[in-house]
């Protein structure tokens, strides 16, 4: 056995677009696999075959398969001729010493032109192999399940399916840019929205010198998680503590998180444009704090000129855990760090932020100034996987 069958689900209901997001996951497959004895990767009629060198370890094909959208489940496989006794030799072959309390047989025909139909296949090949290893064959609940897939050149067979990520291959549903916190919510929200094809560019606003460089190691860490999922990020560090400053001294204590946030979402917005995104995305959750009442977020949405999409909206804290904690970023999230949305927070916050107030308080500071210093200060970092590396000391105004 020296292939991988890889299938996928929501890409076959693209009808004309098929070819195009199938050619897409195959590229995004190559570059995961990047490094690994690999000796091609093919669309072969509604999946797609990875086939292994003799150096390829599963276990490393699989962790890195595991990680790419698109793909429903992939299974570990073997090439067979069509004639039914080789294909039985070789699943037989295949199988060694091991035994089961009950097998089952489960074809497909990819072309449906195969002069026998799958369930003639079935019981041809699995009556060769109850007859050498005189397994009870159970169709309700067998132990085991082989798989069979007539190609129109020969087959493949395998024994058990790998669950996939799921979702549309990174690189289908176009650019944005994620407002990241070193917090639980944020990191599940530019996951989700990988998940859904987009290329997520990350940006995190942090008060280093002001407070420790801690938040900036934690968004480093969970970059480099979620970069396994898109195999390419940048990460926008973006100084923010001077203009909270500024801030502080302009504007009434319970609109300062308000404007933050509109700072921030201004700052974001440019550098989005400037990295051809087409949205920004925050892990904002109705009245889960203070800024995220639905009026506040109306008010803070007011400021971009861009869609902002919050795919945690609806969804409550321990739904947004449990899923931190299968992705992996809710141990990196639980560290403690001192981040910008605890300096120089009000006691009592504004919760239901009117605009007119928000923007005759902003009249006082040199708002398009302050964006503009933010954006050219802007330290980007390149991330990459399998090979991980960034490029630290370089400007978002270099970029």
């Amino acid at each position: 056995m020296n292939s991988i069958v890889v299938h996928y689900k929501e890409l076959a209901l693209k009808g004309k677009n098929r070819p195009w997001f199938v050619q897409v996951l195959v590229r995004n497959l190559r570059r995961a696999l990047h490094g690994l004895d690999i000796a091609s990767v093919r669309s072969a009629m509604g999946r797609v075959e990875i086939e292994l060198g003799p150096g390829a370890s599963w276990d490393d094909v699989r962790d890195r398969i595991g990680h790419v959208f698109g793909i429903a489940n992939f299974s570990y496989a073997g090439r067979a001729p069509h004639e039914f006794a080789a294909l039985a030799g070789a699943i037989l072959e295949s199988l060694g010493d091991r035994t089961v309390p009950s097998f089952r047989v489960s074809a497909r025909r990819a072309d449906k032109r195969f002069p026998f139909t799958s369930p003639e296949i079935e019981r041809q090949v699995g009556g060769l192999i109850k007859l050498h290893r005189q397994w009870p064959v159970n169709l309700g609940d067998p132990a085991m399940t082989i798989h069979i897939e007539m190609l129109p050149e020969d087959a493949f067979y395998y024994f058990g399916k790998e669950p996939g990520a799921g979702g549309l291959p990174t690189g289908t549903g176009g650019r944005v840019a994620c407002l990241l916190s070193g917090g639980i919510d944020s990191p599940v929200a530019a996951y989700r929205m990988m998940r859904r094809g987009c290329a997520v560019l990350l940006i995190h606003f942090h008060s280093y010198p002001i407070l420790s460089r801690a938040s900036q190691e934690k968004v480093r860490e969970i970059t480099t998680l979620l970069t396994k999922y898109q195999q390419h990020s940048r990460l926008a560090l973006v100084a923010f503590g001077e203009l909270q400053q500024q801030v502080v001294l302009g504007v009434p204590a319970a609109l300062r998180v308000v404007i933050y946030r509109r700072l921030m979402v201004r700052i974001a917005e440019r550098l989005a444009r400037a990295w051809k995104a087409r949205a920004l995305v925050t892990g904002e959750v109705i009245g889960q704090v203070a800024s995220q009442t639905l009026e506040n977020m109306t008010v803070i949405a007011e400021a971009a000129t861009m869609a902002i999409l919050r795919p945690l909206v609806g969804m409550d804290k321990d739904e947004i855990t449990a899923q931190a904690e299968r992705l992996g970023t809710l141990p990196i999230s639980n560290i403690p760090d001192q981040d910008c949305c605890q300096l120089f927070t009000p006691r009592h916050p504004a919760t239901r932020a009117r605009l007119e107030q928000v923007l005759r308080a902003e009249a006082a500071l040199p708002v398009a100034e302050m964006v503009t210093r933010a954006v050219e200060a802007a330290v980007v970092e390149e991330y990459r996987f399998p090979v991980l590396e960034y490029a630290a000391g370089r400007n978002a105004a270099e970029r």
